[in-house]
């Protein structure tokens, strides 16, 4: 299966994106999340649980347990048959176990935060750690992050019995600064560079290439794709969050621009209105788009190509893949949370987002991407 499922990472955001409490000595917070694709295509079920506890005055653990039950059809990135615009699909199953542990401890004015994480497939083992800052300026009103991260991945393969597990790493970096600019205002502003090596491709993927064996007469060989072995990125990202305690609201802005070198360059800008209804109830819209080029080495399929491609992954050689998400598209997603503050000690949320994926390109069928329904339930204690 994929190894970069959206609906995965989107859970993933969504459990450490858990605020800290203010004023609490610890505190619990439970996630669920069903991502569901329409037309049968993948489904994730996601639970998690967050656990905060401040130890002593200026130290703080944190503790994240996650679960993904997924299933469903994904595109094997073969093209459509003739005279049909449904590209063809793969059923998968798969479970996936994943936790996260921190140690937070505040040095005057510079918090530092230490990380470790895993994450365990039936193919695929992820570990990693983490290293941030966060340093006061300026009487508390400027904030500069730094930090440093990594991530060392075994995957299990088919394409060859005498090395059946092969390895992948990152490392990445991150700087910022978040200034506020009057008491209702405040912008970030943060750059990451990440660099990943080894095996990048998945193995699920596939490519076809119609040769011609006798004049006039193709036969359709198929391959699995083929990335480079090493990938580097970049993103700069940007935020606005005002106050509007005249209408009892606030607004959170931002943009976020990315570019690697497989030629993908991605812009990204998502809005949230945040509307207090009484003193337990806020009401929460937003939107977000997101659109992106194509990578260098996409190809619906390599019949019309000079690729001559390998039965065998060859980071060094000729790239290749027809995995839709490396396509020209853009998608948008519309949503809407409310969170109850039950007592001071004890919040429920819940949110349905509704996520739609086009390909712009005019050759891959609009049948590869998905729409999805995507339902967050949610409760915290804190104490």
């Amino acid at each position: 299966m994929s190894k970069s499922n959206p609906a995965i990472l989107l859970a993933l955001t969504l459990l450490l994106a858990s605020p800290r409490p203010a004023r609490a000595d610890g505190s619990i917070t439970y996630k669920y999340e069903d991502y569901s694709e329409e037309g049968g295509r993948v489904g994730v079920k996601t639970q998690g649980v967050v656990l905060s506890q401040d130890i002593g005055p200026d130290s703080r653990f944190g503790l994240t347990s996650i679960t993904d039950s997924i299933a469903g059809a994904t595109p094997t990135g073969l093209p459509a048959p003739a005279g049909s615009d449904q590209v063809p699909l793969a059923h998968l199953e798969d479970h996936r176990k994943a936790w996260d542990a921190e140690l937070e401890h505040q040095f005057n004015r510079v918090g530092l935060t230490a990380g470790y994480s895993q994450s365990r497939e039936h193919d695929y083992v992820s570990r990693g750690w983490s290293l941030n800052s966060l340093t006061d300026f300026n009487e508390k009103n400027t904030t500069v992050l730094a930090g440093v991260a990594g991530h060392s991945d075994n995957v299990e393969t088919f394409y060859d019995p005498q090395r059946l597990y092969v390895g992948k790493q990152a490392e990445s970096v991150i700087l910022g600064v978040t200034q506020l600019l009057n008491p209702l205002t405040k912008v970030t502003f943060n750059v990451t560079w990440a660099r990943e090596t080894g095996y990048l491709s998945d193995q699920y993927k596939l490519v076809t290439q119609n040769v011609e064996v006798i004049p006039g007469t193709y036969f359709p060989l198929v391959y699995g794709e083929n990335r480079p072995g090493e990938h580097n990125s970049g993103v700069a990202y940007l935020s606005l969050n005002r106050a509007l305690p005249s209408v009892s609201a606030a607004l959170e802005a931002n943009y976020r621009f990315f570019s690697d070198t497989y030629g993908v360059v991605a812009n990204t800008l998502e809005l949230r209105w945040l509307q207090k209804l009484g003193p337990y109830v806020t009401l929460s819209p937003e939107a977000r788009v997101y659109e992106q080029n194509a990578a260098k080495f996409y190809y619906y399929d390599l019949t019309k190509t000079d690729i001559q491609p390998t039965f065998t992954p060859n980071p060094s050689g000729p790239a290749y893949s027809s995995d839709y998400r490396l396509s020209s598209l853009y998608t948008y997603t519309l949503g809407l949370k409310a969170e109850w503050k039950v007592r001071d000690w004890a919040r429920l949320d819940v949110a349905y987002d509704r996520y739609q994926m086009h390909g712009r390109d005019g050759v891959t069928p609009q049948s590869a991407y998905p729409t999805a329904n995507i339902l967050t339930l949610g409760a915290s204690l804190t104490w």
